[in-house]
């Protein structure tokens, strides 16, 4: 049987074009009703300090709208820990954050913050909440994660969508996918993936024998502007073999 992949569609920018005006459209909830519509597995929502796109209130919205898993993303602070025990998401996914990025820009420091990082996964991990750490693909980061209890971790395919496809560069970032995931694979952990993912690099990814979900959202959301929501999850689906 071919290898299916799941798909978690993140939604912040839905969330993003309505914060760009301050207004109650585009409707995230709309959002969730397309996305429930089609196969993907999962619903991403990214709650940063700065509240730039996902807002306090739409965190227990989006959880009471779908029927799907909502992986939250969160910085490792008291309160972002704080409010996702408070609203029980099946998954959240601890992130790195710096308030004058555009997008997250790399893995967490899973060694230089080891402590805070392991406060926050023990917390989250108590209110049975599933735990994934946004790591590099980098041996010693996942050897870190699996030190701190996680179950799950989250690769930053960036450094491999940062360049053109199928390039020298893309390549050898690519083959440090393919180690990171057989080695954290041998530990026992559940290897998702994502960042900068796209339309024409994503299945090579989504083809790695042992990563079990991948999260999409800003090329998503960007297709769905000449096509809908629903058709471009699906066609996201089609390309990493699930649809």
């Amino acid at each position: 049987m071919p290898k299916q992949t799941i798909l978690g569609v993140n939604i912040d920018h839905v969330a993003t074009i309505r914060q760009a005006r301050g207004t109650v459209y585009p409707s995230l909830l709309e959002a969730v009703d397309a996305v429930e519509k089609t196969a993907a597995q999962a619903i991403t929502i990214h709650l940063r300090e700065d509240r730039r796109h996902i807002q306090d209130k739409d965190v227990p919205e989006v959880i009471a709208r779908t029927n799907k898993r909502v992986n939250l993303e969160l910085a490792a602070t008291d309160e972002m820990v704080q409010l996702t025990c408070n609203n029980k998401p099946h998954d959240c996914c601890i992130v790195p954050e710096k308030r004058e990025e555009l997008t997250t820009e790399g893995g967490l420091d899973v060694i230089g913050q080891y402590d805070r990082i392991a406060k926050a996964t023990d917390t989250l991990s108590a209110a049975n909440i599933r735990v994934s750490l946004f790591i590099e693909p980098d041996l010693e980061h996942i050897l870190k994660a699996y030190d701190m209890g996680a179950p799950v971790i989250e690769l930053h395919t960036g450094a491999y969508a940062h360049h053109p496809d199928d390039s020298e560069a893309a390549n050898q970032e690519f083959e440090k996918l393919e180690l990171a995931t057989e080695f954290a694979n041998s530990l026992g952990l559940q290897v998702n993936a994502g960042h900068g993912l796209h339309y024409t690099n994503t299945q090579r990814v989504a083809q790695i024998d042992d990563i079990v979900e991948l999260n999409i959202g800003h090329a998503i959301v960007a297709r769905a502007l000449f096509v809908g929501l629903e058709q471009a999850v699906n066609e996201m689906l089609t390309i990493i073999g699930n649809s």
